[in-house]
């Protein structure tokens, strides 16, 4: 049988360690782990020294992003395959550049999943207009 000191002791132990599995509980879902996509409309891509913007898009309300951040993004747009492109995906902290019509990046990680994201497209010099479709992403977020 335990004296009282060492039974005192073990039960602040107990209560310690389930207030820290409660606590961890808690935070864990908080950071829930998830994912929203989007298809945006097409655009009209007509010059090299001034980018053309898609259309904005942000979660569904439902996905409660408040505290969360982003992870990978996945995305895909097309355009004819003789047209030359630069192509960057934003958010309202940082642009990133695309290496080609669909990829994934990591590049946008820790920033703020509530923010809308968008594409941007430039011709690159010489170029003549060109229409960017099918634009999509797939956002990852904790």
């Amino acid at each position: 049988m335990l004296s009282w000191p060492l039974r005192k002791a073990v039960s602040l132990s107990a209560l310690l360690l389930t207030g820290l599995w409660l606590s961890g509980m808690t935070q864990s879902a908080q950071a829930a782990n998830g994912s929203w996509s989007a298809q945006l409309p097409g655009l009209m891509v007509a010059m090299s020294d001034r980018a053309s913007a898609s259309q904005e898009t942000s979660p569904p309300a439902s996905a409660n992003l408040r505290l969360g951040q982003l992870g990978r993004i996945q995305w895909q747009f097309h355009y004819p395959p003789n047209a030359l492109l630069n192509a960057w995906l934003c958010h309202p902290e940082q642009c990133v550049a695309l290496t080609g019509m669909r990829g994934s990046t990591i590049a946008l990680a820790g920033q703020r999943a509530e923010a809308p994201l968008h594409f941007r497209f430039a011709l690159r010099p010489g170029q003549r207009p060109v229409r960017v479709q099918g634009l999509q992403m797939i956002v990852n977020y904790q």
